[in-house]
């Protein structure tokens, strides 16, 4: 089965908009029973093997709704081990609305939750909604598996930040599986407008500064799926930011940064395609908004392997701990190993070795995500090395360099003479 699958938007349009209203009743409800989480939080859904779940409702006596898009039902179970289910099918929203309440009531929960539509144009309420509609099942199953493919690289996305993160979770109002940043200040009061949406829920939203990045299937003007990124408030010079891949652009109409899903389907390696948009368009929005990068990134997560953590404020490593000159870098190469996605230097010193790790981006894009030196080795300047041959390769193979590790960050910053080779730097 191919994980990144082709979703064509028009042939399944009727479905999705369909799909998309019978998860908001079922996100109606559980917005209903669960206390207010910042930004929205409480009342999401979350990518599982099947489909999307709700996670546990506490209604009754506690009721989890899983949207089943191998099997096509939807089914809600209890703490008590009782189930239910609602078949997905050729049906219209108000025959789905009825059968959701009934299955609520089945599992001893209070089904009561507000009755229209949000985020969309001309919400009629469920109960009256009577249009037949269709269900393509084999469409809605791709769909689902698009966004499993798109969940995984969200959330390695996600591991190299320690500020204020979202969850990666789909918004039923706007149908679309997300992930945002904040960079820890107050934003302008939201001025709102979202249609069938109170003012007051967009401002709750963004009452923080937000970079964010999504995925859709489609729809609002854009005929086929996308990835989408954003900041609030938009910075200055933000619209006309270097974001990758290449296909990526600026859109004016929705004010922000588009990716076609086909663009990262049919890439050589879709995943470091799409890694490559977030990064980059994150990267454009905190460097314009004045973000404290150092403070909120870290390296990228990877298994069985905690974050390093350091007590206290490191040395500068132009100075030694005891005040005096720092060693000038070492004059040899590390080894270097690279596959076909990955690569890293080592460079080993009286007994003990420094490594750092590195993702390849496409043909022309290095990421560097960790980089670890000894204790013993720290205060030489070995950090600084491996930096160095790096960007003499990157140079020499006419590759940019983006990095997301805080340490190579850092390095690049102080070294304006290697700006030619950072990624958004310049020539």
């Amino acid at each position: 089965m191919n994980d990144w699958p082709e979703i064509d938007y028009r042939q399944w349009r009727e479905t999705c908009a369909a799909l998309q209203l019978y998860l908001q009743i079922a996100g109606k409800y559980r917005l209903a029973h669960t206390p207010w989480l910042n930004h929205s939080w409480h009342a999401t859904f979350y990518v599982g093997a099947r489909g999307w779940t709700s996670s546990l409702v506490p209604d009754g006596p506690g009721i989890e709704i899983e949207f089943d898009l191998i099997d096509h039902r939807v089914v809600g179970r209890n703490t008590r081990g009782r189930s239910a289910a609602v078949a997905l099918r050729p049906m219209s929203v108000a025959a789905f609305h009825a059968e959701f309440i009934a299955m609520i009531e089945e599992l001893g929960g209070t089904p009561s939750f507000h009755g229209s539509p949000n985020e969309v144009p001309d919400p009629v309420p469920f109960a009256e909604d009577d249009r037949e509609r269709r269900y393509d099942a084999e469409a809605v199953t791709r769909f689902f598996h698009a966004t499993v493919a798109v969940d995984r690289v969200f959330k390695q996305f996600r591991t190299s930040f320690l500020g204020k993160s979202s969850p990666v979770h789909l918004f039923w109002g706007s149908f679309d599986l997300a992930v945002t940043r904040f960079s820890g200040r107050p934003a302008p009061l939201h001025p709102g407008g979202i249609p069938a949406l109170p003012d007051a829920v967009t401002q709750e939203a963004y009452d923080h500064e937000v970079a964010s990045a999504g995925f859709w299937p489609g729809g609002g003007g854009i005929d086929y799926p996308a990835f989408y990124a954003y900041a609030y408030p938009t910075p200055p010079g933000y619209a006309a930011a270097a974001i990758e891949p290449e296909a990526a652009f600026w859109s004016a109409g929705l004010g922000e940064f588009i990716l076609p899903y086909d663009a990262v389907r049919t890439a050589a390696d879709p995943e470091a395609a799409l890694l490559r948009f977030l990064t980059s368009s994150y990267a454009a929005a905190a460097d314009l908004g004045g973000w404290d990068r150092q403070a909120l990134e870290c390296e990228p997560g990877v298994p069985r392997r905690p974050r390093a953590v350091h007590a206290g404020k490191a040395p500068s490593p132009a100075v030694r701990p005891d005040g005096g000159a720092a060693p000038a870098p070492l004059d040899r190469e590390a080894d270097r190993e690279e596959g076909s996605t990955k690569g890293r230097y080592r460079l080993s010193v009286d007994g003990h070795e420094a490594v750092m790790t590195y993702s390849l981006a496409g043909e022309h894009l290095i990421i560097i995500d960790h980089t670890e030196v000894p204790d013993a080795l720290r205060g030489r300047r070995i950090g600084e090395s491996l930096v160095r041959q790096a960007v003499e390769d990157a140079r020499a193979a006419g590759k940019k360099i983006l990095p997301l590790c805080p340490f190579a960050k850092a390095q690049m910053d102080r070294h304006p003479e290697w700006k030619d080779v950072l990624s958004g730097g310049g020539t």
